[in-house]
């Protein structure tokens, strides 16, 4: 049997305590397939004063390679900021050994410019219900992009811990603290245009999946 499954995860629908300004993100995905093959789409969007500032999007042709890994190729649209830009993805995702969930991706966009993107998380266990989450992620850019303030080189890193209680499995309410730093270039042009280069922020948020 090769049933046709679905899933929805919010893995991050947070408030982040930021100078009054209480920014709203959400990281989600869902997926619809068989077990070697998939269609995944992928959305982080991040709201600021009821504002747009960030928004991607991604459609994702998934194909499993190995037990726990699969490999995407598809396409990403970056709505916020503004220009908008398109990249082509190819991406690889999975288990690591001691259990660490890692994405690795590069993105191919739009006049040759280049990116890639890494990740990692961890659940540390305190209980079955109580679970602390370490999270990691840092962008690279081939070029720089002055219409979107973005440098060359390593861009960003932003660094997370959240403590979340699953009050089933499917819903778990969740606090944590969250750490962003603009890099290189990207540092640059947010300090000419005034901007936070580092900023640490408490959350509190919701990771629910259906």
């Amino acid at each position: 049997d090769d049933p046709l499954l679905t899933t929805v995860m919010i893995d991050q629908l947070e408030v982040h305590d930021a100078d009054g300004e209480n920014p709203l993100t959400l990281d989600a995905q869902a997926w619809i397939g068989k077990d070697l093959n998939k269609l995944w789409f992928k959305t982080d969007i991040e709201q600021r004063d009821g504002e747009t500032e960030e928004a991607e999007v991604q459609a994702l042709y998934s194909r499993a390679i190995a037990p726990f890994w699969n490999a995407h190729v598809g396409v990403r649209h970056d709505a916020k900021p503004t220009p908008s830009r398109d990249w082509g993805v190819i991406a690889l995702q999975g288990l690591a050994p001691y259990w660490f969930d890692v994405e690795a991706a590069i993105f191919v966009g739009e006049s040759g410019h280049v990116a890639a993107r890494f990740s990692a998380e961890y659940e540390l266990l305190f209980t079955q219900q109580l679970i602390l989450e370490p999270s990691v992620e840092i962008n690279l850019y081939g070029q720089n992009d002055g219409e979107t303030a973005t440098g060359s080189g390593l861009a960003d890193a932003n660094a997370g811990l959240r403590l979340r209680y699953e009050i089933r499995r499917e819903f778990a309410p969740y606090i944590g603290i969250n750490w962003d730093r603009k890099l290189g270039n990207s540092a640059d042009f947010a300090e000419s245009q005034g901007e936070v280069v580092s900023d640490t922020q408490l959350v509190v948020g919701l990771r629910a999946w259906f």
